[in-house]
């Protein structure tokens, strides 16, 4: 199933231009597990100061997109639906490669576990198959959104 940005924006509550995810590639019908990619075009506002010269993705935005990818798969459940999704802790965070304008992210993210609203994954994010960041992440589905 390949969902497209329309899709996502129904989905997720981010909206650009801190929005990191342009398509859902893959995603297993018992959401455990979900492939998702952004396209780094080089317009984004945050290359203008990161860094001048040598543009590079900031690694947080990385691990923002791994997120994202994530929320997708866990806020498509209807238990979840229209909440929003908040960190409550990031673990083993490693950045492995920078990421540059005309890169493709794509970002894999399985589900470790789900206890009611608090949830545990593990994704990374890899550019032509190299691993640029990987991390796990403890969320929290909060208050429904308005």
């Amino acid at each position: 199933m390949i969902l497209e940005r329309e899709d996502i924006e129904h989905i997720i509550p981010h909206r650009p231009p801190f929005l990191f995810v342009d398509r859902i590639l893959e995603f297993d019908e018992d959401a455990r597990r979900i492939v998702g990619e952004y396209q780094v075009r080089g317009d984004e506002w945050f290359f203008a100061g990161h860094f001048p010269g040598q543009p590079v993705m900031p690694g947080v935005l990385i691990l923002e997109a791994i997120a994202q990818t994530a929320a997708c798969m866990i806020l498509r459940a209807p238990q979840f639906a229209d909440r929003t999704p908040y960190f409550a802790r990031i673990e083993n965070a490693r950045f492995r490669r920078p990421v540059r304008p005309g890169d493709r992210l794509v970002m894999e993210v399985s589900v470790v576990w789900l206890k009611g609203r608090v949830g545990r994954t593990t994704g990374q994010a890899t550019v032509n198959g190299v691993v640029a960041a990987e991390a796990e992440f403890t969320s929290v589905a909060g208050d429904t959104t308005v």
